[in-house]
């Protein structure tokens, strides 16, 4: 492939639907190339939906086994009738409690979109983004679009354009650069097919949340199911990983000290990853990366991708993390960080 385009466009730019650099963009998406452009979770990397050659060329550029299957982005409601055979009234609840936003909802498929996308499944995993051009690209595009996390697989999601170009330059056709991103991890992915719902992928939208619309919601057993295909991103395999191997240490700043002191003996550089509140409780520390605010479990959620790309910037042979309470948008942190570190957990 020719080098990848970049795009830079203002979020705010008025009537940001016919800015050249988003026509530019959705001209790629028509043309069945795939693009990258900004959500309010993450980067996402796009293709037509209904177009299986486009969407092979995502599993192409992420290097993303082809059973994983990917969520589907929309703009209006329409495009929701066209890919689904109905809109349970679960999901109509959420559907207007939080989209456009972090929310993706498993619906049945029309079967309107490639078998690629669903990986063979009977359903389809959607979403409405909020961000303004994510949006924008769909509508001029006047497609539903396929789109994954815009890196390379199992590597930390981008939050950032400079990000994906690092993982994909060369391997897509652009890059829309809208600035950084606002939540930081992924979008909730709940299953509407089951009573109750299902939580398959925690994220922007928190449990607490969804139980205050629609009452009962139950978690899939460990979020990663081995007995059957998984019916959402990030249920099966391991995801957000550094290069350098990583532990989440429970028992906090003492046993993270030991620790860095026996890893260090053994001529080995240390990583840490701690909040601002506990940034001075590692001084031997190789490289200390300061991942948002405990107090505010919003900003590590925020941080937290890319404190896991600077890591490997610093070279460190080995990470040892902090973890956090798993009420509200803790619980997606701790899953993004037990997958980047394989579920290596030290008591």
């Amino acid at each position: 492939m020719a080098e990848t385009q970049v795009w830079r466009v203002d979020p705010n730019a008025p009537d940001l639907e016919h800015t050249p650099q988003i026509q530019a963009a959705a001209e790629k998406l028509v043309q069945g190339e795939i693009v990258a452009f900004p959500t309010e979770t993450v980067y996402g990397l796009g293709g037509n939906a209904k177009l299986q050659d486009s969407v092979r060329k995502i599993y192409e550029a992420k290097g993303r086994p082809s059973d994983n299957p990917l969520i589907v982005h929309v703009a209006n409601l329409e495009q929701v009738r066209e890919i689904c055979t109905e809109i349970h009234p679960v999901a109509q609840k959420l559907i207007h409690a939080f989209w456009p936003g972090p929310l993706t909802l498993v619906l049945p498929s029309r079967g309107t979109v490639s078998n690629a996308v669903t990986a063979g499944l009977s359903t389809v995993a959607i979403r409405m983004p909020s961000h303004p051009v994510a949006r924008a690209v769909i509508s001029a595009s006047n497609l539903p679009i396929a789109a994954p996390s815009a890196n390379r697989s199992g590597r930390p999601s981008p939050t950032q354009a400079e990000h994906v170009f690092h993982d994909l330059d060369g391997r897509i056709a652009g890059i829309l650069d809208g600035g950084e991103t606002g939540v930081g991890v992924e979008s909730t992915v709940v299953d509407c097919t089951t009573t109750p719902i299902t939580i398959l992928r925690p994220g922007g939208i928190t449990k607490e949340q969804l139980i205050e619309v629609v009452g009962p919601v139950s978690d899939d057993p460990g979020l990663v199911r081995s007995d059957q295909a998984p019916k959402a991103p990030g249920m099966k395999y391991k995801h957000y990983a550094p290069s350098a191997t990583m532990y989440l240490v429970p028992a906090g700043e003492s046993r993270i000290r030991e620790l860095i002191s026996s890893e260090k003996a053994k001529g080995r550089r240390v990583g840490v990853l701690t909040t601002e509140e506990k940034q001075g409780g590692y001084p031997d520390a190789d490289v200390l990366l300061v991942c948002g605010r405990r107090s505010e479990p919003s900003t590590v959620a925020h941080h937290l991708f890319d404190v896991l790309r600077h890591f490997d910037q610093k070279k460190v042979d080995v990470i040892f993390s902090e973890t956090f309470d798993q009420k509200g948008i803790g619980k997606a942190v701790m899953n993004r960080l037990s997958k980047a570190a394989g579920g290596r957990i030290l008591d």
